[in-house]
């Protein structure tokens, strides 16, 4: 198999977790870092949608951040990532969750309904883990890597005001993954991907 190619950008909550998934599967990849107002026409022409992340292995095109998970685990799960997959969870964080944290972060009509439509599910997620130390069970898996990018982007809104509900067990979960050698490891810095330069490769070699 040729190195599989993965355009990327750093912040992107879809493309955080795509980057996850593969770091655990340990699968190498050439990254190519998109700045967002300037794709490159090797992006557009591979997918489009022309958004991040997309990967290309072997002629395959993934353009489903979720599906780049499936598809590097299936290849190599050392960390039991698959045991924890919850369909019905990335189901409502893609769907509900996500339109009411779009509308939050950018839209001033209708922030603060769509703030409290965010918090009920971010309430579930206190609960359960107030049962257990992770949402895939006993440890780190496939339900944490999907959906704690995107709880860190709804918190990064307004910091002040996440730090401030009533979620003790869903701030340490964040807090922890947050702190971890895992979450440095997928947001290094890297510039601009143009045609010709010299492959990076994700996860960087030990």
């Amino acid at each position: 198999m040729t190195t599989p190619i993965l355009y990327s950008f750093r912040r992107c909550p879809y493309a955080m977790r795509a980057r996850l998934a593969l770091a655990s599967a340990g699968i190498s990849v050439e990254l190519r870092e998109v700045v967002l107002r300037d794709k490159a026409p090797e992006l557009l022409a591979a997918s489009p949608k022309a958004t991040v992340p997309v990967l290309l292995v072997d002629g395959q095109v993934i353009d489903e951040s979720y599906d780049i998970m499936l598809w590097a685990l299936a290849k190599n799960d050392p960390e039991g990532w698959l045991s924890g997959q919850d369909d019905t969870l990335i189901t409502a964080l893609d769907g509900p969750f996500k339109t009411a944290l779009d509308r939050y972060k950018y839209s001033k009509d209708g922030a603060e309904t769509a703030r409290e439509t965010a918090a009920e599910f971010l309430q579930g997620l206190d609960t359960t883990l107030a049962q257990r130390p992770t949402l895939s069970g006993p440890r780190f898996g496939l339900a944490d890597a999907a959906s704690i990018t995107f709880i860190r982007q709804f918190a990064n809104v307004d910091r002040a005001w996440f730090d401030a509900q009533p979620w003790p067990n869903l701030l340490t979960w964040l807090e922890n993954f947050l702190a971890s050698s895992r979450f440095e490891a997928i947001m290094r810095k890297y510039p601009k991907w143009h045609a010709g330069d010299p492959a990076t490769l994700f996860p960087e070699p030990a």
